[in-house]
């Protein structure tokens, strides 16, 4: 089919928020399971997405990589599913979005490595500190039921995963708030399939092991 999507990942990956995102859509898609540094970097697949990662999507003709570009690109392609605000009313849905993927996902991966920013340069990186992007973080979901207002939408996807797994994985603070929002997030009838797929595929990995 000509705009068949086709789905390439790893269940133990970040390409969960783009299974999430493609259940929430509910249009058709076709997985592709790739294994780290094996079929995630020969030449094939290296020659849809030059990173050698996961997740990447093909749409028909385009390829979308990067887990933000996937969740927005999927909610303009598929508007029926009422995942993105409209384009006048976008200002806090690409704020918090763009928020994680850049300070959120820096500060708590450098975290993770135990690399801290040199007292005094804070300027010289974009998110300042750890307990600046998590106050942020915490006035984000504390100040409306969802990231960008009262409405579900991809950016919630987004966002929500990075504190789900944060939650789960000790990488982000236990506060309330955050416990609260992914609680919400949680009972989406898509992220229950989306998390149950990947999770059967998980087990298949480790059987055929």
């Amino acid at each position: 089919m000509a705009d068949e999507i086709v789905f390439y990942t790893n269940p133990m990956s970040r390409g969960r928020i783009a299974r999430w995102m493609l259940e929430e859509t509910g249009v058709a898609y076709r997985t592709e399971i790739l294994q780290f540094g094996t079929s995630m970097k020969d030449d094939g697949y290296k020659a849809v997405n030059p990173m050698g990662k996961v997740p990447t999507i093909i749409h028909g003709k385009k390829t979308i990589t990067e887990c933000a570009a996937i969740c927005a690109y999927l909610a303009d392609a598929f508007p029926q599913a009422g995942l993105a605000p409209s384009p006048a009313d976008r200002a806090e849905y690409y704020r918090w979005m763009f928020f994680a993927a850049g300070p959120l996902e820096s500060a708590v991966s450098n975290k993770a490595l135990g690399f801290e920013v040199p007292a005094g340069r804070e300027r010289m990186i974009g998110y300042g500190s750890f307990a600046d992007v998590m106050d942020a973080l915490e006035l984000a979901v504390r100040t409306n039921s969802y990231i960008a207002g009262e409405k579900f939408s991809a950016a919630d996807v987004y966002v929500g995963s990075q504190i789900g797994w944060g939650l789960q994985f000790g990488s982000i603070e236990k506060r309330p708030a955050f416990e609260q929002y992914f609680g919400r997030l949680a009972l989406r009838d898509a992220y229950q399939r989306a998390a149950e797929k990947d999770d059967k595929a998980v087990g298949e990995m480790q059987r055929s092991a």
